[in-house]
């Protein structure tokens, strides 16, 4: 069975740590015989109108568990975990829906408002009927992000990833095979979209972050040489990059 958890709005500004190491960190919570999939980051909407600490994101950690008996002992040790590490003076929202729940295709759709407009508690609230929403802390604003991250995870076509098979252990370059062995598939987006070989070379250019597309980790990658590739995606600012 497969359990989404939604964090959002866990820092401040200045803060050593953002949101996505919080959701990261949530696997240290977990309880045994379940597994972290992967823990995937949510970009919402940045606008003058919302209040964030520095790129309007939210996180998703995916949870594989044998039943739903876990869901509860999910739920106690996400509550513990976010009312640990959420710093003074931020909204922290918790929200966590198991798969298959009714609720998850309003979150879907509530998800992808949240990246056109300005929306408000009420509406994560209605949006997430029955499954868990909580608030922590502050204005509990963080309750938005945490739905839409749940949603957007769960719909499978949003977000990157920034925990998954231990990826920030990869090396700088691997090959194609390499990292489908790790289940993630690498996909050209060049304007020929030729095949990688399983040979052939990606240069993550140290860092590697796979877009979650079609409920899968795909790398989206150009060609730069004979047989290599290059990751299309690159490391913001480190003084600004928290998650």
């Amino acid at each position: 069975m497969r359990v989404y958890i939604g964090f959002d709005d866990t820092d401040v500004v200045n803060s050593d740590y953002g949101t996505g190491k919080v959701a990261r960190r949530y696997e240290r919570m977990i309880p045994e015989g379940c597994k972290i999939w992967g823990v995937v980051r949510q970009q919402l909407l940045v606008d003058p109108a919302i209040p964030f600490t520095s790129h309007n994101s939210s996180a998703c950690v995916v949870v594989d568990c044998p039943d739903t008996s876990y869901m509860e002992t999910l739920k106690k040790t996400a509550v513990a975990h976010i009312e640990t590490m959420s710093l003074p003076g931020s909204d922290p929202g918790l929200c966590l829906a198991g798969e298959g729940d009714e609720a998850l295709k309003a979150l879907e759709s509530f998800g992808v408002l949240c990246t056109v407009r300005v929306v408000s508690q009420r509406e994560a609230i209605e949006a997430a009927g029955s499954v868990h929403l909580s608030g922590h802390g502050g204005t509990n604003d963080g309750i938005i992000g945490a739905a839409a991250a749940v949603g957007l995870t769960a719909g499978g076509w949003s977000g990157r990833f920034i925990e998954y098979s231990g990826l920030r252990n990869f090396p700088a370059r691997m090959t194609v095979a390499a990292l489908l062995e790790k289940n993630i598939r690498v996909v050209s987006l060049d304007r020929d979209a030729c095949c990688p070989s399983p040979e052939d070379i990606v240069d993550t250019k140290g860092w590697l972050r796979p877009r979650l597309w079609g409920h899968e980790a795909v790398l989206p990658v150009k060609p730069v040489g004979k047989g290599l590739w290059e990751n299309l995606g690159e490391k913001r600012n480190p003084d600004k990059q928290k998650i």
